[in-house]
């Protein structure tokens, strides 16, 4: 039943008017007896209905957008470099969990691999793609290890903190998204606390944590993904021949056994509980020009390419004698701009 075009513009005053309208400026009453009469019926299906709320409050995903997937490919095309392993798993691995009307567990991701190759950016997407606030939005939670849990002899309190965070937000929000950065900094042993709400479970005290997603961020295992992609650099083969298969095992077994890392001999890894260990390969020389000029063009000025080799030529590269790989990836580039341009 189509509403009047009369009602309906009254119906969106009223749901307007408190965004709009000073606090105290107007009299709530004496407006909805003015115009009680012409908008009751166009309130009573309006006000009920959720995107009409949705469109001006944040709200809970509630059914995944088809666009999702396709904003988050584009966006991982364009702004990341070097790092086809991660396009192509991250994209497919969202994508198909949000597409799962019937998932068995959360959604877990582990992004692994040296600083400024990108892995803060693409969770940043992700949150983005799912969140129009992205990492601003009140249904995305990050976690920093040394910030959030800072010392060693309060993890059992950190423990009962962390459980009681997740169950409340995802009680509040099924579809919640929680990132945890720095996980080779975190305690070992504190991390295996969430281990329940990872699991196969289809309810916990009446919470379901299966259309929740975990993204986990590490420099752990850095050291291993090097290894492989200077072995098929050194055998003439190029950073896009490695395929998923040839460093995932290796990766989850050189976590799994770092000590210095939160993931050390965790149950997430004994059991099986992570999805995917995504490996971020070390940026080259080219990268890091990639990284100059879109930095360059999002300030809105015109790309010089004698700047862009000049700053990609400071970076300092390994291994010594080779200099194939940035030593920060893309991570000092904003920086260094700052000392060419008067911005």
């Amino acid at each position: 039943m189509k509403l009047r075009r009369g009602a309906l513009r009254a119906a969106l005053a009223l749901v307007l008017l408190p965004l709009l309208t000073p606090a105290g400026a107007v009299e709530p009453i004496s407006v909805g007896l003015a115009i009680a009469g012409a908008a009751a019926s166009a309130l009573t299906g309006f006000i009920s209905y959720p995107r009409l709320y949705c469109y001006f409050r944040e709200c809970c995903l509630q059914r995944h957008d088809p666009r999702a997937a396709a904003a988050l490919q584009q966006n991982l095309d364009k702004k990341l470099f070097g790092q086809h392993l991660v396009s192509k798993v991250v994209v497919k691995a969202v994508r198909g969990f949000l597409n799962n009307t019937n998932a068995k567990k959360p959604l877990a991701l582990s992004l692994h691999g040296w600083t400024g190759t990108g892995k803060n950016f693409v969770s940043k997407i992700v949150a983005e793609s799912i969140y129009k606030r992205g990492l601003q939005s009140k249904y995305v939670h990050q976690f920093v290890a040394t910030l959030h849990f800072p010392h060693a002899h309060s993890i059992n309190l950190y423990k009962d903190q962390l459980q009681s965070w997740i169950r409340g937000n995802v009680s509040i929000c099924p579809r919640s998204l929680f990132i945890f950065d720095e996980m080779d900094k975190m305690h070992a042993g504190l991390i295996d606390s969430i281990k329940p709400f990872l699991d196969y479970y289809e309810l916990l005290d009446g919470v379901s944590y299966r259309q929740a997603i975990f993204i986990f961020l590490s420099n752990a295992g850095a050291e291993k993904i090097t290894e492989v992609a200077l072995d098929f650099w050194r055998n003439g083969r190029t950073r896009e021949d490695i395929q998923l298969t040839d460093i995932q095992n290796a990766l989850s077994v050189s976590v799994f056994n770092n000590k210095n890392s939160g993931f050390w001999h965790s149950t997430l890894i004994d059991r099986n509980l992570i999805d995917y260990f995504i490996p971020f390969l070390p940026l080259e020389y080219k990268h890091v020009k990639m990284c100059v000029r879109v930095e360059i063009e999002s300030r809105g000025y015109a790309v010089d390419e004698d700047i862009v080799s000049r700053i990609a030529e400071e970076m300092t590269y390994f291994p010594r004698e080779e200099r194939i790989y940035s030593d920060k990836g893309c991570k000092t580039v904003d920086a260094k701009l700052d000392y060419y341009y008067d911005f």
